[in-house]
């Protein structure tokens, strides 16, 4: 994985938080959405992000993780996380399966949707 933002063992330290946090979401690949997204941030939130990845990058079970659960930096982390793996993202070569086919959760086509024009008044 090439990144811009994230070196190898930053992306790997996001990866095990992610997994951590959102069980089941390293099979996305979330450290390549996060790289690509923390590349178009503002400075500060990088940086920000840099910083609470590495303040938590020791903690490598959920008790060690809990203990920052009310700190800056894990809300951060996880706010990264669950974006990561909520969008549906998924890495190229990455085995998935997206969280969207995991929670059952599909789009509806327009074309599929049944219209209620009632509020007009024509019958």
């Amino acid at each position: 994985m090439t990144t811009k933002v994230l070196d190898a063992r930053r992306a790997a330290d996001f990866e095990a938080l992610c997994e951590l946090i959102v069980p089941g979401s390293s099979r996305v690949g979330p450290a390549v959405y996060t790289d690509a997204a923390l590349s178009a941030a503002p400075a500060p939130l990088r940086d920000a992000a840099l910083q609470a990845i590495d303040a938590l990058a020791g903690a490598t079970t959920t008790e060690a993780l809990a203990a920052h659960q009310h700190g800056a930096e894990f809300a951060l982390v996880r706010a990264l996380a669950v974006e990561a793996f909520c969008s549906d993202f998924v890495a190229p070569g990455a085995p998935g399966p997206g969280a969207w086919a995991e929670m059952g959760f599909e789009v509806p086509r327009p074309v599929d949707l049944e219209r209620d024009w009632s509020w007009l008044g024509v019958r």
